[in-house]
């Protein structure tokens, strides 16, 4: 890991805890050499239970107190439900790129043979306005079922933690995801938290049949690379930062070590 650099473009990637991980490492291997600090929230994780309005104020500070020290050209949330309603006023306070992380229904919806997807996401994304608009926009004629889990992101935490996440735990939050109706079935699965990719290999095992799991993090790769539109020279450098005291040592070994999974 090396310094800061005046030439590399500086990438802020933000989550409420480890699932942004995911996101910053598809992000990197498109651009790796543009220097990169994670930062998690951990200390409020997990978000799907805040208040709209503590979660607009907390977001705005922490980010706000990032860029102090490490002046992002793009700040990426890697958080649906962060993102779903803090967008609007990110982009109001700061001038850089703000690039955000939205149930993939668009693309679901598009590709799907039997008309039935489902989005696995926290209870707070299912209840937006934002995800309901995209179904409205993009959904027309799709039977999309809204499964909102409480346990799914805490659960893939422990797991990336090495801790013991049973089998049936994650069935029961991914269940409500398969739908038969009139013969049938449900075909496409929008991972509609950027935590759950962390679990993709359980849940394609745990399937009750086939589906395509939709991962949002190649799509917010490409479209970081675009609003950037600079090219980086070497390999840059990472860090990681928790708002939760004592942690960064930890979440810096975890990212390390989820840095050199293939994307």
């Amino acid at each position: 890991m090396g310094p800061v650099t005046k030439e590399n473009p500086r990438i802020l990637v933000f989550d409420s805890g480890l699932g942004g991980l995911t996101v910053f490492r598809a992000i990197r291997a498109l651009l790796p050499g543009a220097d990169y600090l994670y930062l998690a929230d951990d200390a409020r994780f997990p978000y799907g239970a805040l208040a709209p309005d503590a979660l607009i104020d907390g977001v705005l500070d922490v980010i706000g107190a990032a860029i102090a020290d490490f002046p992002a050209d793009c700040v990426v949330i890697a958080c649906n439900t962060a993102s779903t309603l803090v967008l609007p006023a990110l982009r109001a306070r700061f001038t850089m790129p703000i690039v955000g992380t939205v149930p993939a229904i668009k693309p679901a919806a598009a590709a799907t043979k039997s008309g039935l997807i489902a989005v696995l996401a926290t209870p707070g994304t299912v209840s937006r306005d934002y995800t309901a608009e995209l179904i409205r926009d993009f959904a027309q004629g799709v039977a999309v079922t809204l499964v909102g889990s409480k346990a799914l992101a805490g659960l893939a935490e422990r797991a990336l933690r090495g801790e013991t996440v049973a089998d049936a735990d994650i069935l029961t939050e991914i269940g409500p995801c398969f739908v038969e109706q009139d013969g049938r079935r449900t075909d496409h699965v929008v991972l509609a938290c950027t935590h759950y990719p962390l679990l993709l290999d359980r849940l394609q095992a745990l399937a009750p049949w086939p589906v395509e799991w939709i991962d949002p993090a190649p799509a917010i790769a490409r479209r970081v690379a675009q609003v950037l539109a600079r090219e980086a020279r070497g390999e840059g450098m990472f860090a990681a930062h928790s708002t939760k005291a004592g942690t960064n040592s930890a979440l810096l070994a975890v990212a390390t070590r989820i840095l050199a999974l293939p994307a």
